[in-house]
């Protein structure tokens, strides 16, 4: 039997950015995660090549310290959670601390950031995990993030990327969920220098959906009053009796502010409009559900992508089937 050793720490974050960064959209949503974390109400994302050659986020958040962005880029190093506990409630969007590292270990990773009170700000480049400098650079407050080259230290997870246009597809619909499900926070995205949307702050959930997805989605869209009970809060727009769609890609979710898959909501949309939508056929549902935190297990897939409901406040597929009906559905 092979001799048992400790893998050094940098073949350790190129493997743990296989499961939490597998493709860019995935790198694009840690941190975007960071940025909202950050309290930014101004994010900027571009990228192209799909992401694959480059791609960066730029945010008016609250910024880091020379020494917190060095800290910043540890394993497991956060500022959301102190003990196993705090688990039970998360509250923010990132909590784990391995976004950073698994990214900066697969790429070349440049951070720059400057918290408000400082006079300059932080420049941190890292080379498929390797330290290259720390300097001091000029820029505005905030936190800009570029990734190039992503996966070319590691050519094996490079191969199984799609096509350009698939990756393009993948952060588009990436930021719009985001976009939607942060309305006070304005959104800009682009690509190879051009602008797929711009989403400006706005009350107006139908307005939002109008300038993310375009006029005609959103006319095939009815909203409802916020329905509340044992502790839940739900809103948001539903497709139009016959509004449907091949795919399940606009049955979009999001809970506490975070876009998530739940088998539960998506479950109870689609019974919700067996009667309305021919076999084959998927309603058109952007919903947000507010819910107590500790009702809702986020920490189930290492990317975040899914939750679980926890058995509290008596949330079910039929409770959700019920409450669409109520509307009219």
């Amino acid at each position: 039997m092979p001799e048992i050793r400790i893998l050094p720490d940098q073949v350790a974050n190129q493997i743990a950015a296989g499961e939490v960064v597998e493709r860019p959209a995935a790198a694009v949503k840690e941190l975007l995660e960071n940025s909202l974390d950050a309290g930014a109400t101004r994010i900027g994302v571009e990228f192209r090549h799909g992401g694959k050659s480059f791609l960066a986020v730029e945010d008016n958040g609250c910024g880091m310290t020379p020494d917190q962005a060095l800290l910043a880029l540890e394993p497991h190093a956060t500022s959301k959670i102190r003990a196993a506990g705090d688990l039970n409630a998360i509250r923010s969007f990132g909590f784990r601390g391995e976004a950073l590292p698994s990214i900066a270990s697969v790429s070349r990773f440049t951070l720059r950031t400057r918290p408000a009170e400082a006079v300059a700000g932080t420049e941190v480049l890292v080379n498929a995990g390797k330290l290259i400098h720390q300097k001091e650079t000029g820029m505005a407050p905030g936190t800009r993030i570029e990734v190039a080259n992503l996966f070319h230290p590691v050519p094996a997870r490079l191969k199984f990327l799609k096509t350009e246009n698939t990756e393009t597809a993948h952060i588009t619909r990436l930021v719009r969920l985001y976009a939607l499900a942060q309305p006070q926070v304005n959104f800009r995205l682009e690509e190879n220098g051009g602008e797929i949307f711009r989403s400006p702050v706005t009350d107006d959930l139908l307005e939002r959906v109008r300038a993310i997805w375009g006029r005609q989605l959103a006319q095939d869209l009815d909203s409802f009053a916020p329905v509340e009970g044992q502790g839940m809060r739900v809103w948001g727009l539903l497709g139009k009796p016959g509004a449907g769609r091949s795919t399940r890609q606009e049955m979009v979710t999001i809970v506490n502010g975070r876009p998530v898959d739940s088998r539960t909501l998506a479950y109870a949309l689609v019974e919700s409009y067996h009667t309305l939508l021919p076999k084959g056929r998927y309603p058109l549902a952007f919903l947000f559900l507010e819910i107590d935190p500790a009702c809702v297990d986020v920490n189930v897939h290492p990317a975040k992508r899914e939750i679980r409901f926890r058995e509290c406040g008596g949330l079910s597929s039929r409770r959700c089937c019920g409450i669409w009906k109520k509307r009219g559905r």
